[in-house]
C-alpha cells in the first residue's frame, strides 16, 4: 500500500463482504467511511473500527437517493478530505421467475445495485480526477456471469456493473484511476449460515474447492486492486468463487 493515508469510502459495510473489506483496508492504513442504511448500522460500524484500532467511521447513506449521496460525499471531503478509493457494495436481491417478477421488484433491484454506482461514482470521481489517483471496485458477483434462476434482475444488475466498470476504465486511465469488478460466489455471511444443511450441502457441490467462500478472501482480493501492487489492473472482472464458475 502506499505510504500516504488515503480515505476509503466502502457502502453496505455493516456486515458480511463489506464489514470485511472495511477491517481489511483500514488495516492496511485507509482512512475508512463505510455506510450503512440506518444510524443504528452506522453506530455499530463506528463501533467496530474503534474495537480492531481502525481510523474511520460509519455514516447513514440512501444509496437510492442523489441528495444523500452527494451530501455524504461533501461532508467526507469538508471534514477528512478527497475520497481517493470507492468501494460500491451495498445491494439487495429480490428473488423471482419473471412470469412472477413484478415491476418493483426489478426496479428497486436495478436501483440499488446498479444505478447507485452510478450515482457514487459520479459523485467521487471528480475529486480523484483533482488528485490523479484513485481506486474505484464494484462487488459484483458470479451470477452476473453465469445466471441463476429466479434472479435474472440481480443477474442484469451485476452484468451491467461489470460493462460500466469496463467503460469508464477506459475514459479515466489517463488520469491514474482504476475500474475494477470483483465477482464472488458463493461466500459464507449472515445469509448463508441460515441455510438447511441440505441447501448448503447441494452449494458446495458445485464449488471446485468444495466449500464456500469466506468474506477475508473477497476482502484481500479487493485490498489488492487498491494497493500499488494492483495498479496496472484496470477494466478487469476478477471472480473468487472456488471454481463454481467452473462448473
Amino acid at each position: 500500500m502506499t505510504t500516504e493515508q488515503k480515505i476509503a469510502l466502502i457502502t453496505g459495510a455493516s456486515r458480511g463482504i463489506g464489514a470485511a473489506i472495511a477491517k481489511t483496508l483500514g488495516n492496511a492504513g485507509f482512512f475508512i467511511i463505510g455506510t450503512a442504511t440506518t444510524q443504528e448500522g452506522a453506530d455499530k460500524i463506528s463501533a467496530r473500527l474503534s474495537e480492531d484500532d481502525i481510523q474511520g467511521k460509519g455514516a447513514v447513506l440512501n444509496v437510492n437517493a442523489s441528495d444523500s449521496v452527494v451530501n455524504l460525499v461533501k461532508s467526507i471531503q469538508e471534514e477528512h478530505g478527497t475520497i481517493e478509493v470507492l468501494i460500491n457494495n451495498a445491494g439487495i436481491t429480490k428473488d423471482n421467475i419473471i412470469l412472477r417478477m413484478s415491476d418493483e421488484q426489478w426496479d428497486d433491484v436495478v436501483d440499488t445495485n446498479l444505478n447507485a454506482i452510478f450515482r457514487l461514482t459520479k459523485a467521487c470521481i471528480r475529486g480523484m480526477f483533482k488528485k490523479r489517483w484513485g481506486r474505484i471496485v464494484n462487488i459484483s458477483s458470479v451470477v452476473g456471469s453465469m445466471g441463476n434462476v429466479g434472479q435474472s434482475n440481480y443477474a442484469a444488475t451485476k452484468a451491467g456493473m461489470e460493462g460500466f466498470s469496463r467503460s469508464l476504465a477506459k475514459e479515466v486511465g489517463s488520469r491514474n484511476i482504476t475500474i475494477n469488478c470483483v465477482a464472488p460466489g458463493f461466500i459464507a455471511t449472515d445469509m448463508t449460515d441460515q441455510l438447511d444443511e441440505e441447501v448448503r450441502k447441494s452449494y458446495e457441490d458445485h464449488i471446485a474447492l468444495g466449500r464456500l467462500g469466506k468474506p477475508d478472501e473477497i476482502a484481500a482480493v479487493v485490498a489488492f486492486l487498491c494497493g500499488d501492487a494492483g495498479a496496472y489492473i484496470t477494466g478487469e472482472t476478477i471472480h473468487v468463487n472456488g471454481g463454481l464458475y467452473m462448473q
